[in-house]
Formats: structure tokens, sequence, C-alpha cells
């Protein structure tokens, strides 16, 4: 049995270029795991920031699970805390501290045991002229894709 995932940040790859991921568990509430279950959710926009020698997500947007006893908007934006080791908070906390270098979820997947875990990645945001050489040489592997298909 495999990781499932859920949610995964397609912009986060293609907005910054990652120097390494870590794997994190999550703080949720038992309906906002049910909600998960659902697929619902975006990683949009969130990133992850560290307060009192821990590890905050902010901006993750889950919604309330449908039959839920409560619902409140308040709550599908709220700050979540991610569950690691202190010793890599604080090599997190050391790689962060670089100009430019800031710490982006990639994914929010069930691991093996059922588990709700956070794919984290330390990145540094791209510079527009990166993105354009991205999706240039994506053309080009694609035009050549192309040629080589019609060539046979």
């Amino acid at each position: 049995m495999s990781k499932k995932t859920i949610i995964k940040n397609k912009k986060a790859f293609f907005d910054y270029t990652i120097l390494y991921t870590l794997e994190a568990g999550i703080v949720l509430r038992g309906d906002e795991v049910k909600a998960l279950r659902e697929h619902k959710g975006s990683l949009s926009g969130s990133f992850a920031v560290p307060q009192r020698n821990e590890l905050f997500l902010i901006n993750c947007m889950i919604p309330s699970y449908s039959h839920a006893y409560e619902k409140d908007e308040a709550i599908e934006k709220r700050s979540r805390k991610l569950l690691l080791h202190s010793s890599e908070i604080m090599k997190i906390i050391g790689d962060i501290s670089k100009k430019g270098v800031t710490i982006v979820p990639l994914e929010i997947y069930f691991n093996e045991k059922n588990k709700v875990k956070v794919a984290l990645g330390v990145a540094r945001h791209k510079k527009v002229g990166e993105k354009k050489e991205v999706l240039k040489e994506r053309d080009i592997a694609r035009e050549t894709r192309r040629e080589l298909k019609n060539y046979k």
C-alpha cells in the first residue's frame, strides 16, 4: 500500500525551486480529516512559518465537512500545527534564515498507516527569467517528441 494523494500544490513547482523535501504530520480536527477524505481543500497561497520553535501551516484551506455539526468559515483557513522533530525544525529555521528561502507545502496525503501527512519543500522563489526558461525547455521537449513520433 502506498500513499494516497489528497491535495497537490502544482503552482509551487512552477513558482519555486525546491531545494529539498521532508514529511510532516499535521494537527487536524476530526471533521477536517473527513473533508480531506472527500478530496476537498486547497494549498494555493499556503506556506509554513516557525513560531516559538514550532512550525505552523498558514493559509491552508480545508472546508468544513458536509455533515459536520459545527460549520464555521474562520476554521477553514486557521493555522495548523505541523509535527516535526525539534532537530528538523532547527535545521529548517537555519535554512529559511537565508534570503529568499521559504517553506512551501507540496502535497497533503494519507500514508500507509492512513495518517494525514504534509510534504513540505524548502524552496527558493524563481525569477521571471527562470520561469520562462523552464517553459521554453518544456516546449522544445514537446516538439522533439512530436517530431520523433511523426518520424516513425
